[in-house]
């Protein structure tokens, strides 16, 4: 009886290995082995940079918010604290756009945001 080898598995699992590994650089598209641990390498950075990029996004329409506040003479804590008290539920997203695109909108948004947050307390005498 002959011997039985893996051609046409052994075959199949190099293609699938190396097409995932199409247009990396140097040996890590052309190696079986080296795409392969290329692959799982590339698999951990994706996992971790799709958490990261919503960090990253987060950060951006913060800064956003903040530098429209800052241009109406208000602060960014301020401005979300008093957006949480009248009530507004709108996330950071939709703020930066606002602040982009309609800053009439955003006018507003801050005058509500300032009647609705308290000031200091006073020490009563």
């Amino acid at each position: 009886m002959p011997r039985a080898r893996k051609g046409a598995a052994r075959t199949k699992s190099r293609r699938r290995i190396l097409r995932s590994a199409r247009g990396y650089w140097g040996t890590k598209h052309r190696h079986k082995q080296q795409a392969k641990v290329a692959l799982i390498r590339a698999g951990q950075f994706a996992y971790r940079d799709r958490r990261d990029r919503k960090r990253t996004f987060r950060r951006l329409w913060i800064t956003r918010i903040t530098a429209a506040c800052r241009m109406r003479g208000s602060r960014y804590s301020r401005f979300m604290n008093g957006l949480q008290r009248a009530g507004i539920l709108l996330n950071r997203k939709m703020l930066s756009e606002i602040a982009i695109a309609d800053p009439v909108t955003f006018d507003a948004l801050v005058g509500v945001a300032e009647e609705n947050t308290t000031a200091a307390p006073q020490k009563q005498k």
